[in-house]
């Protein structure tokens, strides 16, 4: 996973952390700009007050208003501060009206006015804009100081959440391994983290742990049965060399004993190649005909191509192994015409049948699984030994089905490129 991928989980960490921030420095801000903004209107209001009073002493003494001070009639006055001059008692609030002024940009005004006659109002107005563009000023410096935390929180934030994605992209590439049939792969625990990482890793390790002893204890077991099994069988194969030779019980019995046989066979070579211990003779080969030998042999009705065919360095019994079950399958599971086609190091058959189902498509071939009824009934071994020993060989198995229907089974015995 890369370290850009927005959905990696760091980035969703480092955003977590990154909405946290804001939403801290949103209360924050918030707090400070209504705290910020009361202040200044008080003090505007103070000030307000302040001169209006000066200003009434100074009217009641010279009986003139100072200059800076406006002398206006009721109705001169604005609408609002009207009605709270009207609303004003002087025993109580000293009879001192105020009103803050806002039509944005340019008008920030604090009103004041104080009756001083019938009809004579004492009407004083405060500039409030130095008290708004400190309020403004506050507001981006309170953006820009978010801003700049940002750039340190998010990147610490994805940085310090790398351990754990190490610890998950480990444990990620194991389970990888073991799903690739890597059973001693284990997680492990690193370092003295005692969190829920480490619980999922010794789940995954025990699990790993269980479905290889179970199936090793499987793999023995096939060993064992095919083993026990053969010479009861060499048994039955020399009575039924006995049996009348017209007799057709005695051709009924002779199938079945073929077909038990070559059943106990294929568990026996299944229980070689889990056992790992089976290693190719590599030979050069002409593949064309070592193919069309072996499909020749095979007695049935078979369509081969061999004209562009090399000479590989392989081993010719598991590759006759390899495309006599692949065949075999093809006729026993598929429509014909069957095909088999060598192009290169390339072998391909094909049947016209409804191609193979999807779940070996996706997971290959496993024993005493066909994957599906349309394509017929059988123990599922011949595809499962034909990529048994395609691993031997290091060579490449592949199943699709053609565009125009029917199975294709590909063997490449190209050397594959070194890393």
């Amino acid at each position: 996973m890369g370290f850009l991928n927005p959905r990696a989980l760091r980035w969703k960490i480092a955003a977590l952390a990154a909405a946290a921030c804001c939403a801290v420095a949103a209360v924050v801000g918030f707090l400070v700009h209504d705290a910020t903004r009361e202040r200044g209107l008080r003090l505007g209001h103070d000030r307000t007050l302040t001169r209006l009073i000066a200003a009434e002493r100074e009217f009641d003494r010279t009986g003139k208003a100072p200059a800076d001070i406006d002398v206006r009639t009721r109705a001169e006055l604005p609408e609002a501060l009207a009605r709270d001059l009207a609303e004003r008692r002087p025993a109580t609030d000293g009879g001192y009206a105020t009103w803050y002024d806002v039509d944005p940009p340019n008008w920030y005004w604090m009103w004041g006015a104080a009756a001083v006659g019938d009809d004579r109002i004492l009407v004083v107005r405060e500039d409030m804009s130095a008290e708004v563009r400190s309020l403004q000023l506050l507001d981006r410096s309170i953006a820009k100081s978010v801003l700049a935390a940002l750039v340190f929180v998010v990147p610490l934030a994805a940085l310090a959440t790398e351990p754990i994605n190490r610890r998950l992209r480990h444990g990620a590439r194991t389970a990888r391994r073991i799903a690739d049939g890597d059973l001693d792969a284990r997680i492990g625990s690193a370092g003295r983290a005692r969190d829920e990482i480490t619980e999922m890793s010794a789940a995954v390790d025990d699990m790993a742990g269980a479905l290889q002893q179970k199936l090793e204890t499987e793999r023995r077991f096939t060993a064992d049965v095919a083993h026990e099994l053969r010479t009861p069988l060499m048994g039955l194969v020399t009575a039924a060399g006995l049996l009348p030779d017209d007799d057709e019980a005695t051709g009924l019995v002779r199938d079945r004993l073929r077909a038990l046989n070559a059943l106990v066979e294929d568990l026996l070579e299944i229980s070689r190649l889990d056992a790992g211990v089976e290693l190719a003779r590599l030979d050069p080969v002409p593949l064309g005909e070592l193919v069309a030998d072996v499909v020749r042999r095979t007695g049935t009705d078979t369509r081969v191509d061999v004209g562009a065919a090399e000479e590989v360095e392989t081993d010719p019994r598991r590759v006759e192994r390899i495309v006599v079950n692949l065949v075999a399958n093809a006729h026993r599971h598929g429509a014909g015409p069957v095909e088999v086609t060598v192009t290169g190091a390339r072998i391909a058959v094909r049947d016209h049948g409804p191609g193979f189902p999807s779940d070996l498509l996706e997971r290959g071939p496993q024993r005493f699984r066909t994957g599906a009824s349309e394509r017929g009934r059988g123990h599922g071994l011949g595809l499962t030994v034909a990529q048994g020993q395609s691993e031997v060989l290091g060579a490449r198995l592949t199943f699709t089905n053609a565009p125009d229907g029917g199975a294709l089974a590909t063997l490449d015995l190209a050397p594959r490129p070194t890393a």
